[in-house]
């Protein structure tokens, strides 16, 4: 008891904390674990969102440009990450995505050129429904 009268609860000897030995607070041997690298690959990162971007964005054409321009992104990167060993997942990804929307694009702009080909004397109909019967007419050939 207190002088107040109330109870207090006992008194818990602490331990004392384990003496730090090795390479210091952000060593091997530090609580916190392995820390990330902390160098960047800005390169990486822009190889990665712009090879996305163009993949998402190669049926409507404009992947293909973006995907050049993400490939040119992934290779500088993919230097950087030979030389820093950071950054090599995303340039690999942003390479790839690229890669993939440049060939997506091509397919679209062939199939672009191939469907005006078959379908330009339907190109001044009266309604939507005559162009629409003149394309399969075109298409099918019946």
């Amino acid at each position: 008891m207190n002088a107040q009268g109330r109870t207090t609860a006992p008194e818990v000897p602490s331990r004392p904390a384990p003496p730090r030995t090795g390479a210091g607070l952000h060593g091997p041997t530090s609580r916190q674990g392995p820390q990330p690298p902390t160098a960047s690959n800005g390169a990486a990162v822009a190889a990665w969102v712009v090879g996305i971007t163009a993949l998402v964005t190669s049926i409507i054409l404009i992947g293909g440009p973006l995907g050049v321009i993400g490939l040119v992104l992934g290779v500088l990167a993919l230097r950087t990450a030979k030389r820093t060993g950071v950054g090599r997942a995303g340039a690999i990804t942003g390479v790839v995505a690229s890669c993939v929307a440049i060939v997506l694009s091509a397919l679209m702009a062939v199939f672009f050129v191939w469907y005006a080909d078959n379908t330009q004397e339907c190109y001044q109909p009266d309604s939507f429904r005559q162009y629409t019967e003149c394309v399969h007419h075109q298409l099918t050939g019946g």
